[in-house]
């Protein structure tokens, strides 16, 4: 890695948003629909605990996926370690394990998690949006992890 630019990225939540996830959360675990927000629950790599934090996943092509608009985020690394986690959707519960994708694969999901969720998390995106070209996708690629929901 030769410049900043280059190092993983990690965007701290301002004040709105750690007011907000907790009430995301508690609304998402009762079955209000926010629009196909989710509930994430992974392991802690130190704790071992359950972590959660709410989601937007994206289905595209028959797939989900989870994209971290934040990039190198705790629940990214909670994730990695843990090989899976658990979707909750009001009463509904998914335990998954997690395929990260490969930085070549990554244009075509975030195009589309951009033009289901760029009203919401749109300015972690550099000024990419939904209609960038797939180069200007390829290269904020490798700072927003993505990964596919497989069954577990």
């Amino acid at each position: 890695m030769n410049s900043t630019s280059d190092l993983p990225r990690y965007v701290a939540p301002g004040w709105p948003t750690r007011l907000l996830n907790p009430i995301v959360s508690t609304l998402v675990r009762l079955g209000l629909p926010l629009k196909g927000a989710a509930v994430l629950s992974v392991r802690g790599r130190s704790s071992g605990e359950f972590r959660t934090t709410p989601v937007n996943p994206l289905t595209l092509d028959g797939q989900r996926y989870l994209v971290a608009p934040r990039g190198e985020t705790q629940w990214v690394r909670n994730l990695r370690a843990a090989g899976g986690g658990r979707l909750r959707q009001g009463r509904r519960e998914q335990n998954f394990t997690a395929v990260e994708i490969d930085d070549s694969a990554k244009p075509e999901v975030l195009r589309a998690y951009l033009k289901e969720w760029a009203w919401e998390v749109g300015k972690f995106f550099d000024g990419v949006g939904a209609d960038a070209t797939d180069e200007e996708l390829a290269a904020i690629a490798p700072r927003h992890p993505i990964f596919r929901i497989a069954k577990a």
